[in-house]
């Protein structure tokens, strides 16, 4: 989330034409700390987001709406199993195990 937050922040910041250093000095920032917020890197808090959006021109509504679009974009794929499609093959063990009844399933989820 973080991530998509600066890249937000930076997008909106080149659509302006500003540098590092103007949105810096107008949110009482570093402009190292501002960097790292952009590259997601710093988990910034929300007084420093509302400064650097008051800074930018924007709201922070419009900032979180923007981010939370974006997030619909980035999402990874669900993966979506129909065990009444797979067939027992498909689904049977291979090889040596540790535990379990023969023809377990188990889903891993990271």
């Amino acid at each position: 989330m973080r991530t998509l937050l600066g890249e937000v922040l930076r997008r909106r910041r080149l659509e302006q034409g500003r540098t590092l250093a103007e949105v810096a000095r107008d949110a009482c920032v570093s402009v190292q700390y501002l960097s790292e917020v952009e590259r997601g890197r710093k988990e910034a808090s929300s007084e420093i987001v509302a400064a650097v959006c008051d800074s930018l021109g924007i709201g922070l509504a419009d900032l979180l709406a923007e981010v939370g679009r974006d997030l619909t974009v980035h999402r990874a794929p669900v993966l979506r199993l129909d065990t009444a499609r797979l067939s027992r093959a498909a689904i049977a063990p291979r090889g040596p195990r540790s535990g379990g009844v023969s023809g377990d399933v188990v889903l891993l989820a990271a």
